[in-house]
């Protein structure tokens, strides 16, 4: 699988159920192993729109669907 095909999946927390965005880049260390990736959460604060960011590990997804990744952070 690709990095480009997981950026085009919606990262869910199995915890609360929340949309943390879609994977926007990932830290490689000098090995070419991925360390971690990096999602860009969006949050609604009335009208307005506050971007952020998100990281978790390989460890955390706990399964890959078609549509989504559910990680447990």
């Amino acid at each position: 699988m690709l990095l480009s095909d997981l950026q085009m999946k919606d990262i869910i927390n199995i915890k609360d159920g929340n949309n943390l965005g879609r994977i926007i880049d990932a830290k490689v260390d000098q090995e070419g192993k991925i360390n971690y990736f990096v999602a860009e959460q969006k949050k609604l604060l009335r009208k307005v729109t506050r971007m952020g960011e998100v990281t978790f590990s390989f460890d955390n997804i706990k399964k890959i669907g078609e549509d989504v990744i559910i990680v447990d952070l």
